[in-house]
């Protein structure tokens, strides 16, 4: 019983002693495992990045170029907002209208997207241009049109992601109801209602060249556009732009010669000839809505809605001054300014994707940044004159460069004298035939 008794307390003191030579857990080393499992199941089920990042990771870089500035600048900034905070995509970008600035980056380092008002990168970059289908852009969204208008060769390579409308007239909704008159449907509605309004002796319309500069006649050669386009469409505008149909073809004698009528008489615009030559384009525009008004209506772009309530800002948009489209014009005129793709990057992906969805147009909308043509802008607009103008993008059934600015020089310098010296009293088609010379010039270049 003794010697059991002397080697359980043996068994017991060898293993106390193996208990003090083991090692010793501490509370420290205990913290820091559980934490370190923890961190391992934290990483791997980590939330993924927004598909409309298109796998764009939080600091990756995004450069563009365009030529906003101020207040532009700003609303692309807010457009472009949710996509940057979605996805951490910092954004570097550089604003210039200068040409020759973007052909030196193109030809060295180009942004990944590029935003420019005219069609010019399409042809002069064809070959470094992306297909913008290749990386992710939607073309659901625009109208056919659009399309063809940004590709070349076969490869889609411009979309516009703002535009502008000048094929509209301004009007006084009051003056027209207490003289009795309608909003035009039809070209030939509009012509009627001119010869009506002269017989009535009230002057049609309020017209001015005066630009101060090289640009005058500018306003003109916009009216012509729009006769062109509501008695032949956008097509036979595109033709002159492409050189199909030549400026001094029929059609284009008959505009001016309709224009030359509305443009040079007193009976049909204020002060005749002189007076169009000769006023500034935006006092052409205070002229309907002054008390009395010198004229019934002046066809001028969107802008003149903001002219007409900085200079007359007691008068409401919809009583005393509205806009209706320029009757019959199969296709609108205006500007716009398009997206190109030099980088396929997935920062680049990501806003070329954004902004040619629907929520890309809504943002735009939203915004107040113009018109945009993506369809997801139409019923976003917050300015009913703005949302009016959308409208009419939304419903056109084309849409057309102004011809001088499509064309450049030496055409539009010898179309805005030309319309000047035909208002005057030159002979239209010995003029026609000097401008048709400079389009071909121009195509040739």
């Amino acid at each position: 019983m003794f010697k059991l008794s002397k080697l359980l307390t043996l068994l017991v003191l060898a293993g106390l002693l193996l208990a003090a030579c083991g090692p010793q857990a501490t509370p420290t080393e205990v913290m820091t495992e559980a934490p370190a499992t923890e961190a391992s199941s934290s990483s791997s089920s980590a939330p993924a990045q927004p598909a409309m990042c298109m796998g764009a990771q939080p600091g990756d870089q995004l450069t563009v170029m365009y030529q906003w500035s101020g207040a532009e600048e700003e609303s692309f900034n807010a457009i472009v907002k949710p996509l940057l905070d979605a996805c951490g995509i910092k954004l570097v970008a550089q604003t210039n209208r200068d040409m020759a600035v973007l052909d030196t980056a193109v030809k060295s380092t180009p942004p990944d997207v590029l935003f420019w008002p005219d069609l010019r990168p399409l042809k002069l970059y064809s070959d470094k241009l992306l297909a913008l289908d290749s990386i992710g852009a939607d073309k659901s969204n625009f109208a056919s049109y659009w399309m063809d208008m940004g590709t070349t060769n076969g490869k889609w390579v411009a979309i516009p992601v703002k535009a502008d409308v000048k094929s509209i007239i301004w009007y006084s909704p009051a003056q027209f109801q207490a003289l009795g008159y309608q909003v035009p449907a039809t070209f030939e509605d509009l012509q009627t209602l001119v010869d009506k309004m002269a017989a009535d002796n009230n002057v049609p319309w309020s017209m001015g060249f005066n630009n101060g500069g090289a640009a005058d006649g500018w306003s003109g050669t916009d009216f012509i556009q729009d006769i062109l386009l509501a008695t032949q469409g956008p097509d036979y505008v595109n033709g002159i732009l492409s050189g199909k149909v030549a400026y001094n073809d029929q059609p284009v004698v008959d505009a001016y010669t309709l224009y030359h009528k509305w443009a040079s008489d007193a009976k049909y615009t204020v002060g005749g000839a002189d007076g169009t030559v000769n006023t500034k384009f935006l006092d052409a525009i205070h002229k309907v809505f002054s008390n009395p008004p010198e004229a019934m209506m002046v066809k001028q772009s969107g802008f003149a809605g903001g002219e007409i309530v900085k200079e007359f800002p007691n008068l409401k948009y919809g009583t005393d001054f509205d806009f209706f489209e320029f009757p019959g014009v199969k296709g609108v005129q205006g500007g716009a300014d398009f997206m190109y793709a030099f980088g396929n990057s997935p920062a680049a992906q990501a806003l070329v994707a954004y902004l040619t969805s629907k929520d890309g147009g809504k943002a735009w909308a939203a915004a107040g940044f113009g018109l945009s043509p993506n369809s997801g802008a139409n019923g976003n607009y917050t300015d009913p004159q703005v949302a009016k103008l959308g409208d009419i993008l939304a419903n056109a059934s084309g849409f057309t460069f102004d011809i001088g600015d499509g064309l450049g020089d030496p055409f539009a310098t010898a179309e805005f004298k030309g319309v000047v010296d035909i208002v005057q009293g030159a002979d239209i088609k010995a003029t026609l035939d000097t401008i048709a010379q400079a389009q071909t010039e121009t195509l040739n270049k």
